[in-house]
């Protein structure tokens, strides 16, 4: 999936390297992604440093996470996750046990200029889980659509908070 949006990848970026439940929230449907709480309306700088392998909390309760998969700065953000499904709970390939019933994804984003100034924001998307049996179905029927329109919905609300000049605010304001 992709957008133009109207200012250049240095005013994009700051945007997305705050995402995250406990952090400027997602720019989706609030009430679906953070429960009501508002996604952060200005670029707050204590949420500016991303590293790679760093975890953005993806539930209240912290018990799942993406993963900071890739980060090349003002172009491209890659975020990972891999979620036990039994639990509900994400895991870390290779150092825990991999569970029998599993998804896991990647959500790219990659910023590239595009004409008068703006930035051709692209986010793809590839997962797979174990059993087929089971993830598969889930992933065509409920996954896709859900995720279309939330990215939609995301697109759409980042247009909004980039069209604006951004300004700094308190990590602790309400967002």
């Amino acid at each position: 999936m992709a957008t133009t949006l109207p200012a250049p990848p240095g005013k994009v970026w700051p945007w997305l390297v705050q995402m995250g439940y406990d952090r400027a929230g997602w720019y989706s449907w609030d009430r679906l992604d953070r429960y009501g709480i508002p996604s952060a309306d200005r670029v707050v700088p204590e949420w500016q440093h991303l590293t790679a392998g760093q975890r953005l909390t993806a539930t209240p309760d912290g018990r799942s996470w993406f993963t900071v998969a890739l980060l090349e700065p003002q172009r491209t953000l890659v975020l990972r996750s891999d979620l036990d499904l039994a639990s509900g709970r994400s895991f870390v390939p290779g150092r825990d046990p991999l569970p029998r019933a599993y998804m896991t994804g990647i959500w790219g984003f990659h910023l590239r200029p595009a004409p008068r100034g703006g930035t051709r924001l692209v986010v793809r998307t590839r997962g797979r889980g174990r059993p087929r049996w089971l993830t598969r179905p889930f992933g065509v029927l409920l996954g896709e659509p859900a995720h279309a329109v939330m990215q939609i919905r995301q697109f759409h609300n980042l247009r909004g908070r980039v069209g604006g000049e951004a300004r700094p605010e308190s990590p602790d304001a309400d967002g």
